[in-house]
């Protein structure tokens, strides 16, 4: 295991990386970070992970069940987070204000944030509160379970792409560090529509039906779906001139799924533990969005319907 060296809390953290988030994706990334030598603050608010991770660092459980833990830290204040160089944004859409308000008492003002979040809002959220010199945004592929507080299982392996940004050149090279596949793109917007296409597609149905992201593909009603609300998606983002980055939106999502067939997606852990859920920022935006450029979404309105029954059952 590879020794870090922490700031104390209320001194500033230099060119470590603050995440903010506890959840699997949060101690995935703390997880790889740090496994690479790169000291790793997770500012959060969940009470049980932060204890988790304060009493026995993020730990990563492989395929076979072996467990390795890599010392973090971790914290709910931000006073314990002073002089942020970079940050990663890896919250639930809903909880993207309350993150920026956290960021905005500690980011460094020559320090950039980097949102890899699901939905729409969430850079314009931080942008509010931070700046557009110190927001950048991208998408991932890359896939985790949180099995526990501070524990998280890998899932599909995928990569990072990220808007350019004038000050992402460290951000950058600390997160190729820890192993990732980081590629630098001219439009976030097209970044960040590609990738709602493919959430709306799998997140809801694997939620509804409570099924692995694979499942979708053994289905034929639940590929149907996919198909339908992909294209929705897909038609929504050509009006808005939003150029994806697949020419096949069905393709693209079906190939996802099939990558990350063994995931349990975010939107089904989240019904699973009864905790809101990211369907207003997913379907519920790409209706908002259809219905000003006037194209017809009625399947991911009756999916953004259908979850949010569920989550108000579950909660």
């Amino acid at each position: 295991m590879v020794p870090h060296k922490h700031p104390q809390p209320g001194q500033p953290v230099g060119d470590a990386v603050l995440i903010v988030g506890t959840g699997a994706l949060a101690c995935l990334f703390a997880a790889r970070l740090a496994r690479a030598g790169i000291a790793v603050t997770l500012l959060g608010t969940w009470p049980q992970g932060l204890e988790a991770l304060q009493a026995h660092g993020v730990r990563l459980v492989g395929a076979g069940g072996s467990e390795i833990a890599f010392p973090v830290r971790a914290t709910d204040d931000p006073a314990g987070c002073l002089g942020a160089g970079m940050a990663l944004v890896l919250v639930k859409s809903w909880q993207t204000e309350r993150a920026a308000r956290q960021l905005a008492a500690c980011l460094s003002p020559e320090g950039l944030v980097l949102t890899l979040q699901n939905g729409l809002g969430n850079r314009e959220a931080l942008v509010q509160a931070l700046g557009p010199e110190r927001v950048a945004s991208g998408v991932t592929t890359t896939g985790a379970t949180l099995l526990g507080a501070g524990r998280v299982r890998p899932g599909g392996e995928g990569d990072i792409s990220i808007g350019a940004h004038p000050r992402l050149t460290p951000v950058a090279d600390v997160l190729r560090r820890a192993g990732f596949v980081v590629n630098i793109v001219a439009n976030s917007e097209a970044l960040v529509w590609s990738k709602l296409v493919i959430n709306a597609a799998i997140n809801p149905l694997t939620a509804l039906l409570r099924v692995p992201n694979g499942e979708l593909l053994a289905r034929p009603g639940a590929r149907t779906l996919m198909a339908a609300v992909a294209r929705e998606a897909a038609a929504v983002a050509d009006a808005l001139g939003h150029r994806l980055t697949f020419a096949d939106p069905v393709a693209a999502a079906e190939e996802v799924a099939q990558r990350t067939a063994r995931n349990t997606s975010s939107m089904l852990q989240d019904i699973q533990r009864g905790a809101p859920t990211e369907i207003d920022a997913i379907c519920g935006a790409i209706v908002a969005a259809g219905e000003a450029v006037e194209v017809p979404v009625a399947v991911n309105r009756t999916l953004w319907l259908l979850v949010q029954a569920l989550a108000a059952g579950e909660a």
